[in-house]
């Protein structure tokens, strides 16, 4: 059977919930994908776009559960790795 991944409240519960077996936890429901940014973000840009366009970043942000700044960056970051 599996289970959801309880709200953990304090380090204690956490760490009990670690030291129990963890395999009835491992589903895809229980994971969300992420990503790690390294490099400093020292430079601002302006760009104006469309409410539209912005309310459908928005979304796709949210599904995501990702900011929307993060979403336009990864996909100037993809679009300049196809075009290379």
């Amino acid at each position: 059977m599996k289970k959801r991944l309880p709200q953990l409240k304090s380090d204690s519960a956490a760490k009990k919930l670690l030291r129990s077996d963890l395999t009835d936890y491992l589903t895809p429901e229980n994971f969300i994908p992420t990503t790690f940014e390294f490099a400093a973000k020292d430079k601002s840009i302006t760009l104006r776009v469309s409410a539209d366009l912005l309310s459908a970043v928005q979304e796709v942000a949210k599904k995501r559960h990702t900011s929307y700044q993060k979403l336009i960056r990864s996909a100037i970051e993809a679009f300049l790795k196809s075009a290379a």
